[in-house]
């Protein structure tokens, strides 16, 4: 990361200095409520059904969600980050306008965005792997790295997303995304139930998702069956989602911002 780069990085770092209070506070309360909520209070239910522990991998459902959950996360507080505020950078408050009128090129405002967009996940994830540990769903040793999974897992979606949001001219088409991207991914990507519980015809698309190879990633590491050459399947798809995303991005960016 380039020096001109960190500076864009400081800006955005600068400004989460107001709202860094509730920013921490949404982030422990949201997965306290969550596991709550779906690994304890349903979860109860799941746990003593006939065909549960079974269909769950032998596990109960509290340790069958947790890790999907901090995926999950990871890949809303990504998908967030890289949406309304790119927006809000090009078209409401031309931030971008304002880091273009100084050395920064366009790259480095790329870049420096898309970093903190990685912080923001690392930091919501860490607090969201605290809380899991708390509720006795880390069955592992390996679960120390679900925080650069989940990361990983966020990032496939937040280069992908800056590259499309900094095109728009209004925020309609984010919330296309988040109603017909996110939400089906998050209800339908192994977070809840197991894909093999889909129709057939949709299993494909679900093992299509990053989500579900940030999902399917985070639960074997977290109960400590992840494979060598699995997990580097899984890495290496996440990865793709990345470069890929980014190469767009320098793209659109450049067709955006330089006139």
């Amino acid at each position: 990361m380039t020096a001109p780069a960190v500076r864009s990085l400081q800006s955005w770092a600068y400004r989460y200095k107001r709202t860094w209070r509730g920013s921490i506070v949404t982030s422990t309360v949201g997965p306290i409520m969550f596991l709550a909520a779906m690994g304890l209070g349903l979860g109860s239910l799941v746990n003593r059904g006939p065909a549960g522990g079974r269909q769950l991998g032998g596990v109960s459902y509290l340790v069958f969600i947790a890790p999907a959950l901090l995926a999950a996360a990871a890949m809303q507080t990504a998908a967030l980050e890289a949406s309304w505020p790119v927006v809000a950078a090009v078209k409401w408050l031309k931030t971008y306008d304002a880091m273009l009128a100084t050395p920064l090129r366009v790259r480095d405002i790329l870049y420096g965005h898309l970093t903190w967009i990685t912080m923001r996940v690392l930091l919501s994830s860490a607090i969201f792997l605290v809380v899991l540990a708390a509720f006795g769903a880390a069955k592992s040793p390996e679960a120390v790295f679900l925080l650069p999974a989940a990361t990983s897992t966020g990032l496939a979606f937040a280069a992908p997303i800056a590259a499309y949001a900094v095109t728009l001219e209004r925020d309609q088409g984010l919330t296309a995304i988040i109603r017909f991207g996110v939400i089906p991914m998050f209800l339908f990507s192994g977070t809840f139930f197991p894909v093999s519980q889909l129709p057939a015809a949709l299993r494909p698309v679900a093992y299509f998702t990053p989500l579900w190879h940030g999902v399917d990633l985070c639960r074997h590491l977290d109960v400590g069956r992840a494979s060598f050459l699995g997990s580097l399947g899984h890495v290496a798809y996440l990865a793709v989602w990345v470069v890929a995303g980014t190469a767009v991005a320098t793209v659109t960016y450049r067709r955006r911002l330089v006139t």
